[in-house]
């Protein structure tokens, strides 16, 4: 009998794979990334256009992977390593993906949306995990490589998988879905995001439906009600086979309305209606943005059978994650500044809730409201209306100082009144220096931008406790 913790035995992946391997060996894990190997992984070295992972499969075995998956003779492995054969390492992945996907009885769900899938991915995980046992992508392994390598990973006897689904381009949540085969679908909302591969929003909410292609028949859709597409993509569920599809939103007809809500700097309190009953709880993630998300969990935690009313309650224990939102306290000379880091990505409707949340935080005596804000990409012929659409945002949200980096964002920066001082560079390493000259006690510092804007470097520079305060002036 094959032991539950387990993940795939050589029999099995020469099964799915049609390889050949050379010795016999049972796996704990799977990775694509030498760098993450853990002892037990199955190693799947992937060629690209810079690297062939083909090259670091001795790396990989040293730090205790139990075997590699391999497309190609390599050089300097000794003959005893175990290695399983295959025509392409791409696509045994797949296979695997595929075979970890069909062997699972759990509840399958997939999640994609224009914003807020992650962190309703990592939500739904933590709360599921409180319920049964859980299983889900880990950050954003959202693409082509990372949703085939995260059902490869689902445990045999998981009771529920979650697994967001990533998107730029017609065609490729179809494929994606049709792999995870999801039971209960999720939508977060349609918004205008990676437009440059898209001519009009309506061709993203188009794009987004290829979600139900491979929802299994009689499956759950879950909408946002208060979305303009909700009737097209109702239909669109209702076409592809979906037995149920439930709603959420403000608006009368959800089946998660909501009712009330009350925001402050920690959170929010969130009254709702379901089954002809309300209901509240209590948000540890500060934002709109949240509220809407959590209505989404929760109907996605009652299409699969789990307890409403306990997740709901259990939202409190959830914090915001790593690079959306997370908050931080960082000492300086003579005290300290709040940071909000949701450094990971941006679009349009993001950077307008990350606004709004700083713009609810009262800076202690003598702070200042801070925004440090990189170029939202994939945004194409409008990129530089949506950006300069912020100006205004940020002016309401009483904003003191605005950092931008990139060109977009420089041109942003014009429409902003004279009261609100600035300071723009190119990249993201160039602001660091006039930032840390700038800050003071009691500041409150928003950092926000597209992955390739590379944020996070200025997160990782301020997150730095040794920061030595130089105040200077910024000028316009």
């Amino acid at each position: 009998m094959t032991d539950p913790e387990s993940l795939w035995t050589s029999e099995e992946v020469v099964k799915l794979t049609g390889g050949k391997s050379s010795k016999y060996w049972v796996a704990t894990g799977v990775s694509i990334d030498s760098r993450t190997i853990e002892p037990g992984d199955l190693f799947i070295p992937i060629p690209g256009p810079n690297f062939d992972g083909h090259n670091f499969i001795e790396n990989a075995l040293k730090k205790g992977a139990v075997a590699s998956v391999v497309s190609r003779a390599v050089n300097g492995i000794a003959q005893d390593i175990p290695m399983l054969k295959v025509t392409d390492t791409i696509q045994a992945l797949d296979e695997l993906g595929r075979g970890g996907r069909n062997r699972s009885a759990a509840n399958i769900i997939g999640v994609t949306g224009s914003v807020g899938k992650t962190g309703v991915k990592e939500a739904l995980g933590s709360l599921l995990s409180g319920q049964g046992r859980a299983s889900f992508n880990l950050g954003s392994y959202n693409n082509h490589f990372g949703v085939p390598l995260s059902l490869a990973h689902l445990p045999r006897d998981a009771d529920y998988g979650i697994f967001e689904l990533g998107m730029n381009h017609s065609g490729e949540l179809t494929r994606l879905s049709q792999i995870v085969r999801p039971n209960v679908a999720l939508i977060t909302t349609v918004e205008a995001a990676h437009t440059e591969f898209f001519s009009s929003t309506d061709e993203i909410a188009l794009a987004k439906a290829e979600i139900f292609d491979g929802l299994e028949k009689g499956g759950t859709a879950i909408l946002n009600r208060d979305n303009q597409y909700f009737d097209l993509l109702r239909l669109a569920a209702l076409s592809a086979g979906a037995g149920n599809v439930i709603s959420f939103g403000k608006h009368n007809d959800s089946q998660f309305r909501l009712i009330d809500f009350v925001l402050d700097s920690q959170g929010s309190s969130v009254k709702v209606c379901w089954d002809n009953s309300n209901f509240t709880y209590q948000l540890s993630m500060p934002g709109r943005h949240w509220v809407q998300n959590s209505l989404a969990v929760l109907a996605t935690v009652y299409a699969v059978g789990a307890n409403v009313i306990e997740a709901a309650q259990s939202f409190v224990n959830i914090k915001p994650f790593k690079g959306r939102g997370q908050f931080h306290t960082i000492p300086i000379q003579d005290g300290y500044f709040e940071l909000i880091d949701d450094s990971y990505n941006a679009c349009p409707v993001s950077v307008s809730a990350a606004i709004e949340v700083l713009s609810k935080l009262e800076p202690k005596t003598l702070g200042r409201r801070i925004c440090i804000l990189g170029d939202m990409k994939e945004l194409g012929a409008n990129s530089t209306e949506l950006h300069c659409a912020l100006a205004d945002k940020i002016s309401d949200a009483l904003v003191d100082i605005v950092f931008t980096v990139g060109p977009e964002m420089r041109r942003m920066c014009y429409k902003l009144p004279s009261t609100i001082k600035t300071e723009h560079a190119d990249r993201s390493d160039e602001i660091i220096k006039p930032l840390l000259d700038a800050l003071k006690p009691g500041d409150i510092v928003l950092v926000k931008g597209s992955a390739s804007s590379q944020m996070s470097k200025v997160v990782d520079r301020l997150m730095n406790p040794n920061i030595e305060l130089n105040v200077s002036s910024i000028k316009k």
